[in-house]
């Protein structure tokens, strides 16, 4: 269907512009009149405090929530989109998937994989490496209901990749990734593995968009960083330029400081010490 669109004439691009989009829930404003241009082959981390609007404007950029302004993917406006034509685009790992049906780990992870891709041997072998690529391995036969939240969370992961296997598919558009809060739940060793996934992906020509809470993993591992305050754009840029410490302290009122490591390491961001 995507193809189909293509070849009607629509001019295509492979980024994701959000022009003066407005979220509202019910009379509340929720978002209000944010633009910015996250390009696919980088990662875009959102942070901002709690109840910043981060989770709305993700949803309105999945086509989960209507929206004024413009949000176009690849060219084509979100709002428009059929759930079929988005789910061929992009993938997503909301904040907090529930299952009520006892299912095993692979067969949760194998919804992500679409009808056209059922032959028992692919979906077998597909649904081993993204479980290996979420560190979960041999874990095809438990029952999801009884993991862990963080194990949950990277079988969801798992679930998505499938869903956009090849960041840049060799005939068409880039995948893109939205992920928010991708780590939330994750131990240290499997934050980074997860947002070392999200930058390869990222490397190798997709489009990541990822609601980020963690500011040092945000300094690590993000391109392109958007602060959001009250609903609203406080900054926009390249990582080097938004992680500042004003800046920072700024969008969530409350002192911060970035300590500079030897040998040209990423900074730490950490709470400034009024003792």
């Amino acid at each position: 269907m995507l193809h189909r669109t293509i070849e009607n004439g629509t001019a295509l691009a492979p980024d994701l512009v959000v022009e003066q989009v407005s979220v509202s829930a019910g009379k509340t404003r929720i978002v209000q009149d944010l633009s910015f241009h996250a390009k696919a082959g980088e990662v875009l981390a959102i942070i901002g405090p709690s109840g910043s609007g981060k989770t709305t404007l993700m949803k309105a950029m999945t086509g989960e929530l209507p929206y004024s302004g413009g949000i176009t993917l690849a060219g084509l406006e979100v709002g428009g989109l059929s759930p079929e034509v988005l789910a061929a685009m992009r993938g997503v790992l909301p904040q907090a998937s529930q299952i009520s049906f006892p299912l095993n780990v692979a067969e949760v992870v194998g919804l992500g994989l679409t009808s056209s891709r059922r032959e028992r041997t692919f979906r077998a072998r597909r649904i081993a490496e993204a479980l290996a690529k979420v560190g979960l391995s041999g874990f095809e036969g438990r029952s999801y209901q009884e993991l862990s939240g963080g194990e949950q969370q990277r079988v969801q992961l798992a679930r998505v990749l499938c869903q956009v296997w090849d960041p840049l598919p060799q005939e068409g558009l880039p995948h893109w990734l939205f992920l928010d809060e991708p780590v939330s739940s994750l131990d240290i060793k499997h934050q980074v593995q997860i947002m070392q996934l999200a930058a390869d992906y990222a490397k190798r020509g997709g489009g990541v968009v990822a609601v980020m809470h963690d500011l040092n993993l945000t300094a690590a591992f993000a391109d392109q960083v958007l602060v959001m305050q009250g609903g609203r754009r406080l900054a926009f840029g390249a990582r080097d330029e938004v992680m500042q410490a004003e800046l920072l302290s700024k969008a969530y009122d409350f002192p911060l400081e970035i300590l500079t490591r030897p040998g040209g390491r990423r900074p730490v961001i950490v709470p400034m010490d009024n003792g």
